[in-house]
């Protein structure tokens, strides 16, 4: 059974810890077993006792305890946790010395199939327009998604590669903007009701247009997305791996 501490007591921390405490393995027995959750009181995280793994989908203010924890214990660290500055993705990377450390924006298979897809179109739609567009829920509250990021990364990463420049983004447009720069790709986030998460991207060509679409109805997926991933690090060398590496490599 491995043992799991989880970060965060919203909707998404739990529904970690319901899905974990559910989960059987063939033989019927638990796969999972939760040793600790805690919230912002994070003295409690401090207090914890060592696990195999610890799973954050909280907040980026967490990040030092989160530390501090994996480097106590040497437990694996599967992190949801969005919103994080470079220098705190820097520390995440720099912890991936100590033990193995995973974070994505994005846990569903689903999207991960859609970053692929992307990557395909970018480099058989050669002098396309790029623009994406996420939509998420009322309550949360960094813009853009994690998801966004890695999708526009991916066709930044694929322009590059294919000898077409650097290209850049650029975060909604307001005002006299000017014609559109061919090396430009667009960001736009939406904000409304109880969306679980909508992502698009979207190529504009002369006279064509080719969209790729993910849509998430439940956070269900990210969860089990998380868990499968928890599943598979536990027992890793140190280091910091992707979802990729983890869950297809």
């Amino acid at each position: 059974m491995i043992s799991v501490v989880i970060v965060g007591t919203g909707r998404m921390g739990t529904l970690i810890r319901q899905t974990a405490e559910a989960a059987r393995g063939a033989d019927g027995a638990p796969v999972f077993g939760v040793a600790a959750q805690v919230g912002f009181e994070l003295d409690e995280l401090a207090a914890a006792p060592a696990a195999d793994a610890i799973i954050d989908f909280s907040n980026a203010a967490t990040l030092d305890a989160v530390d501090a924890y994996v480097r106590r214990t040497g437990a694996a660290l599967v992190s949801g946790t969005t919103g994080y500055t470079e220098e705190q993705l820097g520390l995440l990377h720099a912890l991936g010395k100590v033990a193995p450390v995973l974070h994505s924006g994005n846990y569903s298979i689903g999207v991960a199939a859609l970053r692929h897809l992307t990557a395909q179109a970018v480099r058989e739609l050669p002098g396309f327009d790029v623009e994406i567009t996420e939509t998420h829920h009322n309550q949360k509250v960094d813009a853009p998604s994690g998801t966004a990021k890695l999708l526009l990364d991916t066709v930044i990463e694929e322009e590059a590669a294919g000898g077409r420049g650097d290209y850049h983004p650029v975060f909604g447009r307001e005002g006299m903007v000017g014609a559109r720069d061919p090396r430009e790709v667009g960001v736009h986030s939406l904000r409304g009701g109880t969306v679980a998460g909508v992502h698009t991207v979207g190529f504009f060509g002369e006279d064509e247009e080719v969209t790729l679409t993910h849509r998430a109805t439940s956070r269900q997926i990210f969860v089990n997305g998380a868990l499968a991933a928890t599943a598979k690090l536990v027992g890793k060398p140190a280091g910091f791996y992707t979802f990729d590496e983890i869950m297809f490599g």
